[in-house]
């Protein structure tokens, strides 16, 4: 059980170096990162921990994740240079701004319906929060609640249908014959609305425990008004719609059929290293990254749209590029320590290991939905909602079923605990993303999101599976 202990110890050094030390984030995740390196030379011996540590860094350099960050971070500070972002913010008050901590509801149920479109945590994270991040911001929101709404809101790709999680899950279960594919639909369908009920009435709590007033009406423009003044920013739009069109729905459907996507490969694909991989199909999403594609197109509409008051010479970008640098350090350090111990952990087996755990359970039915939420939400920390039901979501839906639960259900239930991965820190791919838009610590979002989304969701889990919140 090395591998758990190594994750345990990861968790803890972070939360010491960071919280008792006073370092900062991105030390104390190369501090975690360097005891989980410990353990894999406990473990495998220093040649194979050298070899698995390497491999990670270089897969964690690699991640679309890294880039993401490092891109949204240099994109909010493109916006804030320009008065781009004002004029749609304007626009935004102008129709909303009446309404208590607009900026948040319009957030959480944005996300609700881009999740069940993209269906990819940070895809849904950096869509969403591109806009509501800096109007939150400009409306008094703190911007590590920005952060914190938008990243907890990630995981709604997940509870509903049909994401890829849920066909990894759902296939698993097919082949053992427990299900049906059809028959997770709607069960998932309606526990995915309680977890965006509960989101709902946490804005409506959080609006007045933060006392988010509405904007004020002498400084809301009529909406007339600031569309006259602002209609270009409504472009902004553009760079998150042309990805989103492009990855799902009936565009995309007609461009990957023009264009052989979706296809399956007539014969197996041989990589550079000489490896064969049987035929697959592909989908314009595997083609298309929603994540890297919509900060690069926002920072070249911003460049276009905000030039007059940008730079013009060498010598000042040199200086303007000078004050972001800390941030990029800071998140880039963070994100490529967070993935490279997610891979060292996942190489000593970490998944391997809970699943033996999560097998060997005998308890009541309220406490096995308890401990298998609690498993699953450990496994989604390091790992993917997606390597997660891979690993252990079959045998985490049969060991539901062992004490009455309903096979449906108890799945609807497992993705549901698979869904706090972009709320579970601190390797959660979305709290990265919703950080470098917010320009906040990440670390200053890690208690709230703990509190607020991954403990209260995984709750809801345990209700879905006890029967005890209908679906």
């Amino acid at each position: 059980m090395i591998a758990v202990w190594a994750l345990g110890a990861f968790i803890a050094t972070i939360v010491a170096w960071n919280a008792l030390l006073k370092r900062n984030i991105g030390e104390s995740m190369i501090a975690g990162f360097l005891v989980v390196g410990v353990f894999a030379v406990v473990a495998d011996g220093p040649a194979q921990a050298w070899h698995s540590i390497s491999d990670g860094v270089l897969d964690a350099m690699q991640e679309e994740v890294t880039f993401a960050g490092l891109a949204f971070v240099f994109m909010s500070f493109l916006l804030v240079k320009t008065p781009v972002l004002d004029k749609l913010i304007d626009v935004l008050n102008s129709i909303l701004g009446r309404l208590r901590g607009g900026p948040l509801y319009t957030s959480t149920v944005a996300a609700g319906i881009f999740g069940s479109i993209a269906h990819v945590g940070a895809a849904v994270t950096a869509a969403v929060g591109t806009v509501t991040v800096p109007w939150m911001k400009r409306t008094g929101v703190k911007p590590e609640l920005a952060a914190t709404v938008v990243a907890g809101c990630a995981g709604m790709g997940v509870t509903f249908p049909f994401s890829a999680t849920m066909f990894i899950l759902v296939g698993g279960l097919v082949a053992i014959g427990a299900m049906t594919a059809d028959e997770i639909v709607l069960p998932l369908a309606l526990a995915g609305l309680w977890c965006l009920g509960y989101r709902i009435a946490l804005c409506f709590y959080l609006v007045r425990r933060n006392k988010i007033q509405a904007i004020d009406a002498e400084h809301r423009m009529p909406l007339k008004t600031s569309l006259s003044r602002g209609w270009q920013a409504l472009t902004l739009f553009i760079p998150i719609a042309i990805p989103l069109l492009l990855t799902s729905g009936w565009i995309a459907t007609q461009v990957g059929n023009y264009s052989g996507v979706g296809e399956t490969l007539k014969a197996p694909v041989k990589l550079a290293d000489g490896t064969k991989l049987d035929p697959v199909p592909y989908a314009m999403s595997d083609v298309i990254s929603l994540i890297t594609w919509i900060p690069v197109l926002m920072i070249g509409l911003v460049l276009l749209l905000g030039r007059k008051n940008l730079p013009r010479t060498a010598k000042s970008w040199w200086s303007t590029l000078g004050k972001v640098a800390p941030a990029f350090g800071v998140i880039g350090i963070t994100i490529v320590a967070a993935f490279s111990a997610s891979n060292v952990l996942a190489d000593l087996g970490l998944a391997k290991q809970l699943t033996a755990i999560l097998s060997g359970l005998q308890a009541p039915a309220w406490i096995m939905a308890i401990a298998i939420g609690v498993i699953v939400v450990a496994i989604a920390i390091p790992l993917t909602a997606s390597a997660t039901m891979a690993a252990v979501g079959p045998v985490a839906v049969l060991a539901l079923a062992g004490v009455g639960v309903p096979i449906p259900i108890a799945a609807a239930a497992v993705l549901i605990f698979a869904s706090t991965e972009g709320a579970s820190p601190p390797s959660g791919a979305p709290i990265y993303v919703a950080s470098g838009i917010a320009q906040v610590d990440p670390v200053k979002t890690f208690i709230p999101l703990l509190k607020y989304y991954c403990i209260p969701i995984l709750g809801i889990g345990v209700l879905i599976a006890l029967g005890l919140l209908p679906v």
